[in-house]
């Protein structure tokens, strides 16, 4: 760093010069790259009732209740992402004359990590009802020194290119999953137009991990949780949203 302070680049603007440190202008770049987080509960609606009934430990353990959360959500996400989408004016003929209409022009993939992004994953599908889907088998896999890494066993995906893609886990902890899933997604299928990255709970870390590896994604939480336990679980968060949603598993796998 002490050298990057002590470069200084030095332009000249109506005769005043100006001395910026590299190592600011580096700083100022990354966060002018920072993607777009979007906190859908910062104005208060039924979504926060919603968040409520998935983080209560005694309302949570209703399964059917809780996978009806995560899907309420999903649709209300996808209405809130529709508004950033693009669409083509066109008009339709109804029983009485000719009206002026708006049809959605962008082809819209939904992804999801399983198995706990599958009740999101089917609200947006609900809302974006002609799109086409991804689907990603990722897991921890934990090591008996206490770590873990992520493990992928399966995806499934149409051509990526030209296409928006919203990626949907309700849980974003480390972000590592969610980074791998893209990458091994932009590898194989090509490379959308758009990236969306939908999570109910996100954590301040994770956050930060996805916005330096996908600058240019928007990411749309219910609720962002700064801490992270030692085995990288969001405290307060909501718990296991896997297990709460479909039943408990077997013990992790671990080598």
């Amino acid at each position: 760093m002490a050298i990057l302070d002590a470069y200084r680049l030095k332009t000249t603007i109506s005769g005043v010069k100006l001395a910026v440190s590299l190592h600011s202008f580096l700083i100022l770049s990354i966060r002018t790259h920072r993607p777009m987080i979007v906190n859908i509960s910062s104005t208060v609606s039924i979504a926060n009732d919603y968040l409520l009934q998935l983080r209560d430990e005694v309302i949570q353990l209703n399964t059917v209740l809780f996978r009806l959360n995560l899907k309420r959500i999903g649709q209300i996400m996808a209405y809130e992402i529709s508004k950033k989408l693009q669409y083509e004016s066109i008009q339709t003929t109804t029983p009485l004359g000719v009206a002026d209409c708006h049809k959605l022009s962008d082809k819209i993939v939904l992804g999801t990590i399983l198995r706990a992004g599958i009740p999101m994953h089917e609200g947006m599908l609900s809302i974006f009802d002609n799109a086409e889907n991804t689907f990603i088998s990722a897991y921890r896999q934990h090591h008996k020194d206490g770590t873990f890494e992520i493990s992928m066993e399966y995806i499934s995906s149409p051509e990526l290119d030209g296409k928006v893609l919203i990626l949907c886990d309700p849980m974003l902890a480390t972000g590592s999953s969610i980074v791998k899933s893209l990458t091994a997604l932009f590898r194989e299928y090509g490379t959308p137009k758009e990236l969306h990255i939908a999570s109910v709970v996100a954590s301040s870390a994770g956050l930060e991990y996805i916005s330096l590896e996908y600058p240019d994604a928007t990411i749309w939480i219910v609720a962002e949780d700064e801490e992270l336990t030692a085995k990288s679980y969001i405290v307060p968060g909501l718990g296991d949203a896997g297990d709460l949603a479909y039943g408990s598993k077997s013990d992790d796998i671990m080598d």
